[in-house]
């Protein structure tokens, strides 16, 4: 049965050198194959963070929906009308980077008959 209300994405991994250099074309993102997490929206005092970076150890609110990319890092899931926090396995460890104005952690919108789409880049091991 097609989703017709959740969120659909990508998830790649970009790393290394993103510096420009004369002559080389620019990185292009990789398919990340891995496991996505939707969970309550959840804010920097709710995550036990690794080294003060993107990566967390622990989520410390209630897990909504796990759900593993194909092999080209595509998902697509079917999730209730809701805000969530969206976390993408690295290893051990969850990966998110983006935080809105009150340190809520990678949020996505679930509207009531929308599919939101939701790419997401894993840069950690990228350097500049």
């Amino acid at each position: 049965m097609p989703v017709t209300q959740g969120v659909k994405g990508v998830i790649s991994q970009i790393s290394g050198n993103q510096m420009p250099r004369i002559g080389a074309p620019p990185s292009v993102p990789q398919p990340y194959p891995t496991t996505v997490f939707f969970y309550e929206p959840t804010d920097i005092t709710r995550v036990l963070q690794w080294n003060q970076g993107p990566l967390f150890t622990n989520i410390y609110t209630k897990l909504i929906l796990a759900t593993n990319t194909d092999s080209v890092g595509a998902f697509n899931v079917q999730l209730p009308v809701g805000t969530y926090s969206v976390f993408v396995q690295a290893g051990q460890n969850f990966y998110a980077n983006s935080f809105d104005i009150h340190n809520n952690i990678n949020l996505v919108s679930v509207k009531k008959g929308k599919l939101t789409e939701m790419n997401i880049v894993v840069n950690f091991a990228a350097s500049n």
